[in-house]
């Protein structure tokens, strides 16, 4: 069903109209006589209620569906915006663009992020402009790149997530030719209690130091974005007992926690040793499937030749 067809059952479910009360004293055979035109033209004159506000909703169904968001989805997770002034939207809309954004992007944030249609652009937005332009030195063009890719930071307390995020990782080593960019605020929005410094510390506990840490993470930053149960510690458990790896290896290369355990390290991993073969990490997994398979051809080819002489 259309979300426009069920605007009336959201305005009588909230609103219920009362039954009129009427005194038994009064006789309804003379009670339209007994009404003055003055109290007829004042009845007259009220506005319709019910009428108003489910013009109101229509539009903001409309101007919803402009934006290409599913009004339906967002009325459901985000109630207030049934109330809600239709220029509510409007000031979301225009503070958004103030940051770069195009309206073709705005509808997949909008429908991600329900919350913000009914925010305070003022108290709830301006302040992340203020905070990546002038903390985190986000130079202005890059602030939409830095939202399109993780949207999430339009929802983020800047007090209580964002800006202890930022002095803990300039902390770890982000600063200067390391500082943050559009490409790394994403790191932002992680808790530094609990997604942050859990990671450092995993990753100390496989013996590096905390500088060998640090020089990791500053080399490939996404270690930070990654799930210890899901991902890192199931790679380090195949790459020491599978791959028999020496950690000064990983330390090289931790660019290897990016690729995917069961797409292309098993499978690459089996493949060498079927042939007696061995590569490093790096050479092991940045090339294509295409180059990684002439690489081992070549390889297999000098192997080959090696036994003839």
């Amino acid at each position: 069903m259309a979300i426009i067809e069920l605007w009336p059952q959201f305005l009588f479910s909230q609103y219920p109209i009362p039954k009129p009360y009427i005194s038994p004293n009064i006789n309804l055979r003379n009670r339209v006589s007994c009404q003055n035109s003055t109290s007829i033209a004042q009845f007259s004159h009220q506005p319709n209620t019910l009428s108003d506000r489910g013009l109101i909703f229509r539009e903001k169904v409309l101007y919803l569906e402009k934006l290409n968001v599913n009004p339906e989805k967002v009325f459901r997770e985000n109630p207030n915006l049934r109330t809600c002034p239709l220029g509510t939207l409007e000031s979301v809309e225009r503070c958004l663009s103030s940051m770069g954004i195009h309206r073709s992007a705005m509808g997949r944030i909008l429908d991600m992020l329900p919350e913000l249609l009914t925010c305070d652009p003022h108290s709830d937005l301006y302040p992340l402009l203020d905070f990546l332009l002038n903390e985190v030195r986000i130079p202005y063009p890059d602030v939409q790149k830095s939202i399109l890719r993780c949207p999430r930071l339009l929802v983020c307390s800047v007090e209580h997530r964002l800006r202890p995020a930022l002095l803990f990782l300039r902390e770890l080593g982000f600063v200067g030719p390391h500082s943050l960019t559009c490409q790394t605020t994403l790191l932002l929005v992680s808790s530094v209690e609990d997604t942050l410094l859990p990671k450092i510390e995993f990753l100390r506990g496989l013996g590096f130091t905390r500088v060998e840490v640090s020089n990791m993470v500053l080399r490939s930053p996404s270690l930070l974005t990654l799930s210890i149960a899901n991902n890192l510690a199931p790679k380090v458990d195949f790459f020491l007992k599978e791959m028999n790896g020496d950690l000064a290896e990983l330390k090289r290369f931790p660019q290897y926690f990016s690729f995917s355990l069961e797409g292309r390290i098993k499978p690459r991993h089996a493949m060498l040793v079927k042939h007696g073969l061995s590569l490093p990490l790096q050479q092991m997994l940045k090339v294509s499937d295409g180059g990684f398979e002439s690489r081992l051809f070549e390889m297999r080819l000098r192997a080959l030749e090696g036994t003839r002489r």
